[in-house]
This record gives C-alpha cells, structure tokens and sequence, in this order.
C-alpha cells in the first residue's frame, strides 16, 4: 500500500493506493479510525482490484475541517477526491460511519459508485428515546455538559455515546461539534432511496451496530443483501477475515 496526498478544497487529504486493475474500489472508514483498519482487505483484494483507502479530513493524516461538518459535508468531500483522482468507475466500501456517508452520498447523488458494500454501518438513531438523550450522551463522550446527568450514569453514557458511532474513542476537543453532528443524524431515509446494487454485512455479536441496523437497511434498500457474520464483533474485517474477504469478492466479481 502506497501513501499518497492530494489537496481537496485547500484541504491536505491522505490515502493509501494499491494494485493496478481498472476496477476500484474505495474504501471508507468508520469515526476514530484512518486508511489502515482496510489494509488487510486491500492486500486481499489487490489481485483483481485497485483499492484506494482515504484518511478522511479530521483522521490518520488528513486536515480536520476548519468547520463543523456533518455526513453531507463527508459525502461531498469524498465526491471531489474522486473527481480528484479520476478513479471512475468505482465500487465503496463503508465501515461503521464510513458507511453512513456512503448512504447519504450514494442518496443525494454526490456518489454514484456501481455497487455499495456496508460493514456495520452506523446511521440508525431512532433507537434512543428522543434526539435530547442522544445530544446528551454524545456530549458527554465529547466532555461537554448540556445538561446535569446523575453521577451514576455518567460513565454509561459516554460508553453508549462511543458505540452509537461504533467507535470506543477519544474525540479531540476541535472535532466536538461535528462529531455531535454526526451521531445525531439518521440515513434511514436516505436508504429508501439507494438502488444500486448493495451488500450488507454485520457481525452477530456487534453491540456498537448491531445486526438489528442491518435488518433496517436491507428493508430500506431495493436491491440489497444482508449476510450476518456469526462471533463477529464491530470489526466484524478483523474477526472473520477470510469470510468477509469472501463475500466482498464474490459480490464484486
């Protein structure tokens, strides 16, 4: 895997290039993370694919936004590296948040791939009661009180924070309010309106995005497939890695 950068809208964006085939793949990371939780995926797929893995602004080496940005902002970014790098066609691949900004940018038109691959996406918010609840846990991951909480509850809530995004991380002060911004957005509108080819894979034991939000989506999506990969957690890549690389290749054959 080669490290390479590329300016997007002033912004230095980082990314990690492999193979040489006409057919690629873009891979998008989840919240907290960066280009290489894909690399043994890449190296994996790298026979039959070219793989191009971005560190998106605010991770691995990539910028942070001078602003406060949501999946919209994600989406159009990752748009202008495409149109950047000319890679078209492509396929995505979107992991955790990652795959979030995949179903808000494949549904507004900002990315038009030829097919869609969700690991454990995140983007489901309605399982908390109310946007209130989830306001509160966010900012309490990202040490900011809106509200007086409980002292017993405290610890729990920034745990559940982490996992509504499906990352157990430490967010820098600069990245507060778009994180708060994230975690309290919800593509399941945007799902009804994906027709591109999709696959859908969660792991069985996922507590972060669970499999229940793969059932969602696959309702939502017309052309789609859940697989559920048992004793997988989160990193579901990480866990099963031969079956998931399995499934990826199959599909995308």
């Amino acid at each position: 895997m080669i490290e390479k950068k590329t300016i997007i809208d002033d912004l230095l964006v980082t990314y990690l290039d492999s193979g040489g085939q006409k057919n690629v793949v873009l891979m998008l990371h989840g919240w907290g993370d960066s280009a290489f939780t894909f690399q043994d995926i890449s190296k994996n797929l790298t026979k039959n694919f070219r793989t191009v893995c971005i560190n998106l602004p605010g991770f691995g080496g990539s910028d942070k936004p001078r602003s406060v940005w949501g999946l919209d902002d994600y989406s159009q970014v990752v748009s202008k590296f495409i149109a950047k790098l000319r890679i078209e066609p492509y396929s995505i691949i979107g992991h955790s948040n990652g795959g979030a900004i995949a179903i808000r940018g494949v549904a507004n038109g900002n990315l038009r791939c030829s097919k869609l691959i969700l690991i454990a996406a995140s983007g489901v918010r309605d399982i908390y009661q109310g946007k209130k609840k989830v306001l509160r846990m966010a900012a309490k991951a990202a040490k900011v009180v809106v509200a007086p909480l409980p002292s017993k509850t405290k610890e729990k809530l920034k745990k559940r924070a982490y996992r509504t995004i499906g990352s157990d991380m430490f967010v820098a002060e600069d990245m507060q309010e778009t994180f708060k911004k994230i975690v309290t957005d919800d593509v399941q509108s945007d799902a009804t309106k994906i027709k591109v080819q999709t696959l859908l894979i969660y792991g069985s034991k996922d507590e972060a995005t669970p499999v229940k939000f793969g059932r969602l989506f696959a309702a939502k999506i017309t052309n789609s497939k859940l697989e559920v990969v048992d004793d997988a957690n989160h990193f579901v890549f990480n866990d099963k890695p031969e079956q998931v690389v399995d499934l990826i290749k199959d599909f995308l054959v």
